[in-house]
């Protein structure tokens, strides 16, 4: 919108000129006309000029007071549009491709917590009572439980629809990369760490391009 009132201003201005000239030459052959005898009609034409132009004015300054006010930025660079095609491998990225950046381990099934499965804990003793009640208060989760399941545990087979499993992703363009951005504040630090791992395990590592940590102000002091 700002191009079309740039461009065209100008021409605004040459619309504004012609009409004017126009009104001139009307008004100049109407005096010429109904001047009465004896009359100077040059007289007449200088009256109704003077307050053709106040009326020429008034509308110049409504229609620049109607016009949205220009914001003047510093001019932007142009970037040159870059041609991915001749830089970048025809068909789809393969499974190979997107492969994570860490494997998982090997699974103990009977580990706890393994294959997200429910953490089961029948008996407790006082000391791990207290353990878990100190968890809950501060966390208002099982943090008891959250430290006894592997930082790299799996969740157990893959419960994405088939049309997520199976979609393919052109080469061209590329992917981009991701930046990983995990904010905290007093988290539970096996919490934490098993999420960095779960980036690092489902995340392809052509497109993992960091995990930035923030800690938001925490006065836990880490173990």
């Amino acid at each position: 919108m700002r191009f079309f009132r740039k461009r065209f201003a100008p021409l605004k201005l040459a619309l504004i000129g012609v009409v004017f000239i126009i009104i001139l030459f009307i008004m100049q052959r109407d005096v010429a006309s109904d001047s009465a005898p004896g009359s100077d009609p040059w007289k007449n034409i200088v009256d109704r000029k003077d307050k053709v132009i106040d009326m020429m004015i008034g509308a110049v300054n409504n229609i620049r007071d109607s016009m949205p006010k220009l914001q003047i930025r510093a001019p932007e660079k142009e970037e040159a549009p870059v041609d991915n095609s001749k830089s970048c491998l025809q068909g789809v990225y393969t499974p190979a491709e997107l492969k994570p950046f860490m494997e998982r381990p090997p699974q103990d099934s009977n580990a706890p917590g393994a294959d997200g499965k429910a953490f089961k804990h029948d008996t407790f003793t006082p000391e791990e009572t207290k353990e878990k009640d100190r968890g809950m208060e501060k966390h208002c989760f099982n943090l008891f439980a959250s430290d006894r399941i592997s930082l790299q545990r799996s969740l157990g087979p893959d419960t994405r629809p088939p049309e997520c499993i199976d979609q393919k992703f052109k080469r061209c363009p590329p992917l981009p990369t991701t930046s990983v951005i995990i904010v905290f504040h007093n988290e539970a630090w096996s919490t934490l760490l098993r999420t960095v791992y779960s980036v690092l395990h489902t995340s392809p590592a052509i497109l993992l391009k960091e995990i930035i940590l923030v800690d938001d102000a925490s006065t836990d002091v880490p173990p």
